[in-house]
This record gives structure tokens, sequence and C-alpha cells, in this order.
């Protein structure tokens, strides 16, 4: 590391790179010394931008520059498990935006290049760092929702149509990455049915069942063919109930909502009773979830440690993709699913 600021370089400057090139270049400790993309109109435009920073359309100048200590990829699924492998053989901390790689087993074995030669690998998953998905994790961990029933997520919206891979490879990591986080596991099963309504081959609309062990069930809608755009969660359990809007004036409302069921003591009726409480809206960090990414990205450099749990969860983040395009070429089949992170669920409440 120069000066002890660690040097970086940035490959691919399309729809996601700028996003990254504008925080590394805003963080302390951290040198932005290059910049890589094929498009040289595009280069040039950011070398405008950014006059400090180098600029070049040949990828081996970061891998040969001894100065760049780690280089964060933000390019199209297909190339991330080739351009990591040659970033990790050339001794470069990495950062590949999600997904990890366009298969389980790449994944893993970039996951086992990164361990074998003690350098630190790491997928963009931002929804992890933020604030109201993080909330709801807490919510979770402290028990404070109850036994959690199901979990049903939107993210939709007209566009933007990906030319190389299907609704479920571009939106689902985002949507499984946060579950996996918030149940501490993966699911035993999949199921997925969808279409390719404008591209023929090119899934744009997908609907997604997810069964776990611990007996949550969730529900993914993934499209590319909404009116307008929406990303809402809905978390219920037997205490409360949560709904996330990401970008929503209230990102987070909880509602204190739920209902009771008594079993008749003789032939009878069951009886229900339906509780409704407050909603409360709580008040949420406002640091950028991406900024908080990548300083958990950079500390891991500077503390010489990897995030193995991470690491499983992008794996399977991975997996969960290929299982549910499976499922849709098989009809809607459930897909039996074997994960690697986090052995068990999270405990039900009492």
């Amino acid at each position: 590391m120069t000066d002890e600021r660690i040097g970086v370089g940035v490959v691919g400057l399309g729809y996601w790179g700028p996003n990254l090139l504008r925080v590394l270049t805003d963080m302390t400790g951290v040198q932005v010394r290059t910049i890589c993309d094929l498009d040289s109109d595009r280069l040039e435009r950011f070398e405008r931008r950014y006059p400090t920073v180098s600029a070049t359309q040949n990828f081996d100048d970061l891998l040969a520059d001894p100065a760049i200590d780690a280089i964060v990829i933000a390019t199209p699924v297909f190339t991330h498990y080739e351009m990591a492998v040659r970033c990790l053989d050339a001794g470069k901390h990495t950062f590949v935006e999600k997904p990890l790689a366009p298969s389980k087993v790449q994944a893993l074995d970039l996951v086992a290049r990164a361990a074998s030669q003690d350098l630190r690998l790491m997928c963009g998953h931002v929804f992890l760092y933020s604030p109201p998905v993080r909330a709801i994790h807490e919510l979770l961990e402290g028990g404070e929702l109850g036994e959690v029933y199901f979990i049903s997520s939107s993210r939709v919206n007209l566009g933007l149509h990906q030319r190389d891979v299907s609704v479920i490879w571009d939106l689902g990591p985002h949507d499984f990455s946060i579950l996996l986080s918030w149940l501490g596991e993966s699911p035993t099963s999949v199921r997925a049915i969808g279409r390719d309504s404008i591209v023929s081959g090119l899934p744009d609309v997908a609907f997604i069942d997810l069964a776990f062990a611990s007996g949550v069930i969730a529900h993914v809608e993934l499209s590319w063919l909404s009116p307008s755009k929406l990303r809402r969660t809905v978390v219920v359990g037997s205490e409360r109930m949560v709904v996330y809007e990401d970008g929503g004036i209230e990102p987070l409302r909880i509602f204190d909502h739920g209902v009771v069921y008594r079993d008749p003591e003789t032939f009878g009726e069951f009886r229900l009773s339906y509780r409704t409480g407050d909603i409360v809206s709580p008040k949420l960090d406002t640091a950028e979830p991406l900024g908080l990414e990548l300083e958990d990205f950079f500390g891991l450099i500077r503390r010489g440690v990897s995030r193995n749990d991470h690491l499983d969860l992008a794996c399977d983040v991975v997996g969960l993709i290929e299982a549910a395009e499976l499922s849709l070429a098989r009809d809607g089949e459930r897909v039996p699913f074997s994960g690697t992170f986090g052995s068990v669920g999270r405990p039900a409440a009492d």
C-alpha cells in the first residue's frame, strides 16, 4: 500500500461502475489509480471528470501495476469469473459486483483461490448495508417479530432490459441476499414460473417461491415489465409485521398487528381475535450503503481477514439463481437446494 493508502483500480464504467468510482474517490485511505473500460468515449468522459486518475482500455495495465492493491469489477455478469481469476492470480484483492460469478461452481472456485493466496474477496451485495435492511435484521435477531410466517417481496420496474442475462440474474441477487441474511439460512427448495415476454429466450418476469427448513416461506416477484417502480418487502410474524419500501418516504414501518387463535374447548368453532396496535416508523441511519460496503471491504484488507459468512452467502445467491432458472425451464418444478450459508436457521421466538 502506497503511503498507507490502498491503491485501487476500477474496471467497468457502465451502469454501476460510476457509483463505485464516485464513492471510492471520496474515501479516506484509498487512492483510485486507474480506471478501465472498453468504450473509449465513456473512458474519456470519466477521465475528464477525475483528472488525477489514469485511464486505460487494457485490463492488463491494472494487473501489472504494483501500486494497485485491489481491483473493483463492475462488468457484465458473464465476465466476472474470468476477470476475478486474473485479479487474484495477479495478487490483487478483488471486489466483484453482484452476482459473484456466472455459476456456483465458479463462485466456489473464486473463494478457494482467494483463500489459497491469502487475498480478500468480496461480492457487492449492497442492500445488506442498507439501514432499513439492517434494522429488520436486528428485529429478527431480537425475536421482536415473533415466529416468522412468511416474507413477500416485489422488485419490479419498466426496464432496464439486460441483453445478456435474465431478470432473475439481474434483480434476484438483491432479494436472495436479503432473505438469506435475515433468516440466517438458505432455502431447502426453489420453485419458479415466468416468461420471456419481449425478447425470446430472455425471461423478463419471474415469480419465485422459496421454502426454508425453519418453516418460513418466501415469495419473490421480479419484473422488468411494470408500469411503476416498486421495491417492497413484507415480513409477517406472529407478534409484529414489517413493511420495507426502498426509496419510500418512510422506508420502514413496523405494525404491532397479529392474530390470536384459541382452540375450542368443545366441538364448537375455533375463535380468532385480531390485534391492531401502533404503527412505528423508526429513525434510521442516513449513511450511504455503498460507502459502508466498500469500507467493509477495505477494512478486511487492512486487518488481513476474510468474511467467510459473506462469501458463503454470495455463493448460495448464485446457486439460488441457477435453481430458479432450472425450475423455470422445467415449468415450475420444485428444485431441491442445498446451501452452504447458515447450517441452521434463526431460532423461532418463544
